[in-house]
């Protein structure tokens, strides 16, 4: 039997670019992110630059994780090695439902681009409560390897075989 083709959502996203650095005029990779998604026709109605504290992104994840009309949560920025880099850490708990094959997507065609080097990165994506969550490097380039091969298939409820958006009510249990 042929599955039904599933009409078109648009989901609500919060985008967060986590960076000492960045700025408002400079942030090129919350651009891309915010951009993809519109494109894409979904709605960003929230767009934060924060700097690297594990506890204030920790509460802004908790705050964003709790409202029922964000739907998905993109961050850029802090998922490296040093020690400013503490995005996985804020998030570290939150997270009901790991999603390991992203990151290991991501790393396997990263792979293409920066060789061996993807190894420092620490993207991932997992659900917290009925929210989608994925952490991305701050690279721009990496921001658009991310969006354009994996997240932008997977957040449209027409693409086949399978994807998350058409999981978002059963994971919410509506």
């Amino acid at each position: 039997m042929a599955k039904k083709s599933m009409p078109f959502v648009v989901l609500n996203a919060a985008v967060l670019t986590v960076s000492d650095t960045r700025t408002a005029e400079n942030d090129t990779s919350g651009d891309l992110l915010q951009q993809r998604l519109e494109q894409a026709g979904h709605q960003v109605v929230e767009r934060v630059l924060h700097r690297d504290d594990r506890a204030e992104l920790r509460s802004l994840f908790e705050r964003w994780i709790s409202d029922p009309a964000i739907d998905i949560v993109i961050v850029t920025g802090g998922t490296g090695l040093t020690r400013r880099d503490v995005t996985p850490e804020a998030i570290h708990g939150l997270i009901t439902k790991p999603i390991p094959g992203f990151g290991e997507l991501f790393r396997m065609l990263s792979y293409d681009d920066i060789g061996t080097s993807t190894i420092q990165s620490r993207a991932e994506a997992g659900v917290a409560e009925g929210t989608l969550i994925f952490l991305l490097p701050g690279s721009t380039g990496a921001c658009e390897l991310a969006m354009d091969k994996i997240i932008i298939q997977q957040i449209d409820a027409t693409y086949k075989p399978c994807n998350l958006t058409e999981l978002l009510p059963r994971i919410r249990h509506e």
